[in-house]
């Protein structure tokens, strides 16, 4: 049995390393028929996972899929396009690299939150490092360390928990969540909300909101820029559900819950 679970988690883990592969196998063919790829029934897979992820929004879910698709390509992709092109390569890491120290104090809580006392001591170290010798977090020098990224939110803390992910949700501009995860994130914005408040680093420049604006502007860019996922890029015909599937086999396999069995 034990064996059997192995198997299945390393398929899984193989299906999402291929992913972005399927994303970039793009063909011109079914892009010069249809803006966008006609999204099939798949009721010839009831039998699979495919149809275990609970979905009754399904209808709703589309629209904002599609909606997600439309924004992404006539809005965000060009402005990410253009930073892209005007910007070079060595910057556009270093922006990176400050986002993402950033980011760890939203891991720190929630690996507090979930009593790993380990895993918050790296993740410190990590902050304090980047912050420090790298510069304010432009550069990564806490990896070179052996001080290891630990991506944490308040989904997976509420999974860790014990919280079930619920129906599925395809949320406009950042996509694939779950009921658990949804609310994870407006727990997670609003620990970032309150902590930046309280610092409020810009209050004595009199232009604190326009400068708050421009930098969550950028960190928006840049962490569409981090991803390589493209809607409707993939050829596949049932793409909502592919990603919907490996949405929630990911999310399952990073708060280490087992695997349905088959």
């Amino acid at each position: 049995m034990k064996s059997a679970a192995r198997y299945r988690s390393w398929r899984i883990l193989l299906l999402l390393m291929l992913l972005p592969l399927l994303a970039g196998c793009a063909t011109t063919s079914a892009r010069t028929q249809a803006e966008i790829p006609a999204m099939h029934s798949i009721s010839e897979f009831r039998d699979q996972h495919f149809a275990e992820v609970n979905d009754p929004l399904q209808g709703f879910n589309r629209s904002v899929y599609r909606f997600n698709f439309y924004f992404d390509k006539y809005l965000f992709l060009p402005v990410v396009n253009s930073y892209e092109f005007v910007t070079p390569v060595f910057i556009q890491e270093r922006v990176s690299n400050f986002y993402n120290n950033i980011g760890e104090v939203r891991n720190l809580t929630n690996s507090l939150f979930q009593l790993k006392g380990l895993e918050s001591v790296t993740t410190l170290g990590r902050f304090v490092t980047n912050s420090t010798v790298g510069l304010g977090g432009l550069f990564d020098p806490a990896t070179s360390f052996g001080m290891e990224r630990h991506e944490q939110d308040f989904g997976r803390t509420l999974g860790y928990w014990g919280t079930a992910s619920g129906p599925y949700v395809v949320l406009p501009i950042f996509g694939p969540s779950s009921l658990r995860d949804t609310g994870g994130l407006a727990i997670d914005t609003g620990i970032n909300y309150g902590i930046y408040t309280a610092i409020d680093p810009f209050a004595s420049t009199g232009n604190s909101l326009a400068i708050t604006a421009g930098i969550k502007t950028v960190e928006a860019v840049d962490e569409r820029h981090q991803q390589s996922f493209r809607y409707h890029e993939s050829g596949y015909p049932f793409e909502y559900y592919m990603v919907r599937f490996f949405y929630h086999q990911k999310r399952e396999i990073e708060i280490n819950k087992p695997l349905p069995a088959e």
